[in-house]
């Protein structure tokens, strides 16, 4: 049952980020030299608070890394980041820090959802390395064209889902990959998170959410140190209110985020999606209360459905969000994790979550012996990304793979907004069956934003 890995059988996927990594090693001549000589390179930080702070605190760790050029719309934040880099230039424009990227030689993108993709184009239009927090873009059409852009450049590139660097996760794919269950049908992917509409009592159980049920039409003053124009960038115009800010409170609003699904789904879609070799969905259907036009859902169920990949069988992958979880959960015939994924394979199955994994049932696989390690170990999802600038090494989430996981996920919230099963065709990024999807698909940006 078990198998040795050999060149012959490393996947598709695999081989192209590789060769990707090594075309891009000849993009950044400049940075090589400048890692031979043992010199610094310049790292410019869009987004340095919360996410975008912790990305600075591992980026830094490696000396070779140079605080360029920070950029944030929360001055305060700006400020106190600035004390303690006092050579890096400062913008709360992301837009003149991408026109001023001449002397940068890589990018982090750690700013809000909705702006990553105006970050990043640029940066990918300049060849810049770029590292960007998930999920890579707000909608469906922003992500095919940093796909498309990234191609071009050849630079490396890492979307920030962290767990993908972890032994957990890299063993659990070696074990599907190497039949310990055999062919996998179906996948359960649930998450106990609910960052969405939820009912009033349910919100009162979730301190850190505030009750509403449609978008506030007051307006109410920002906080001072937060440019709010700045902050709502090419999204539409709205009067500030504290539904928004402070916290993650925005990501449920559908102006500025995707919910759940584009955030966690970001993490645990990502074992399936690499331990399975998925790419495009042929269908997609959703499940749960009436679409709110505002309001992402705090509980819904996706389906998906995958035709073959190589030698791989069709299957089915389920997402379950908030209250939501999969039957064989709810009947018990599973350890009653609060966060899970489940393959459901012809001869057992695998349960995981992100620190831990369980070969079911367990009286099957007491002896049961896994593989041999054979996938590289992570020196760290954030210093992946700065070796693939140095040495050309892959990264494990380069934007080729990562930009199909945030599509697969966008996806789900698409099928569910439209309210119909969508038949989907991956070339011309249209529900072939529901053309009433395509508002959800992509949007033109505010006046004064574009992804020229």
């Amino acid at each position: 049952m078990q198998r040795n890995p050999t060149l012959s059988s490393l996947d598709r996927r695999q081989f192209l980020a590789t060769a990707t990594a090594c075309t891009a090693t000849l993009a950044t001549d400049r940075l090589a030299r400048a890692c031979s000589a043992n010199d610094k390179f310049n790292i410019a930080f869009v987004g340095v608070g919360g996410r975008g702070g912790g990305n600075l605190e591992e980026m830094i760790k490696d000396p070779g890394v140079n605080v360029a050029a920070i950029c944030d719309v929360n001055k305060g934040t700006l400020d106190r980041v600035s004390e303690r880099f006092p050579k890096a230039r400062k913008y709360v424009d992301l837009r003149r820090l991408c026109d001023a990227l001449k002397d940068i030689d890589a990018v982090v993108v750690s700013s809000t959802e909705h702006t990553h993709a105006f970050a990043t184009l640029p940066s990918l239009q300049q060849r810049k390395p770029v590292y960007c927090e998930k999920p890579l873009t707000y909608n469906i059409q922003e992500a095919k064209r940093i796909m498309d852009e990234a191609a071009i450049a050849k630079v490396p590139t890492q979307m920030g889902t962290q767990i993908h660097a972890t032994a957990n996760y890299r063993r659990v794919v070696e074990l599907i990959q190497s039949g310990a269950i055999g062919p996998v049908s179906e996948a359960h992917v649930w998450t106990s998170r609910a960052w969405g509409l939820q009912s009033e009592e349910d919100s009162k159980k979730n301190g850190d959410i505030v009750y509403v049920t449609d978008r506030p039409t007051q307006e109410m003053p920002p906080p001072k140190e937060v440019d709010w124009d700045l902050w709502i960038g090419p999204a539409p115009a709205r009067p500030f209110h504290d539904v928004y800010l402070p916290g993650p409170k925005w990501y449920r609003w559908w102006d500025f985020a995707n919910g759940t699904m584009s955030d966690l789904g970001s993490h645990f879609n990502d074992l399936p999606f690499w331990a399975l070799k998925l790419d495009h969905p042929r269908t997609v259907e959703a499940f749960g209360p009436p679409p709110h036009k505002e309001l992402a859902p705090a509980s819904m169920t996706a389906l998906y459905e995958y035709g073959p990949r190589g030698d791989l069988p069709s299957c089915r992958v389920a997402w379950y969000q908030g209250a939501d979880k999969p039957q064989i959960w709810k009947e018990k015939g599973i350890p009653a994790w609060e966060n899970g994924i489940l393959f459901i394979g012809r001869d057992g199955m695998l349960l995981s979550d992100y620190g831990r994994h369980l070969l079911l049932p367990e009286s099957k696989f007491q002896s049961f012996e896994g593989p041999k390690p054979f996938l590289r170990e992570s020196p760290g999802h954030q210093q992946e990304w700065l070796d693939a600038i140095r040495n050309g090494t892959p990264t494990g989430s380069p934007f080729d793979y990562a930009g199909l996981l945030t599509i697969a996920n966008h996806l789900g919230n698409v099928a569910y907004r439209a309210g119909q099963k969508l038949e989907w065709d991956p070339v011309s990024l249209r529900a072939t069956n529901c053309p009433a999807a395509t508002e959800f698909i992509e949007r033109a940006p505010r006046a004064g934003w574009s992804l020229a």
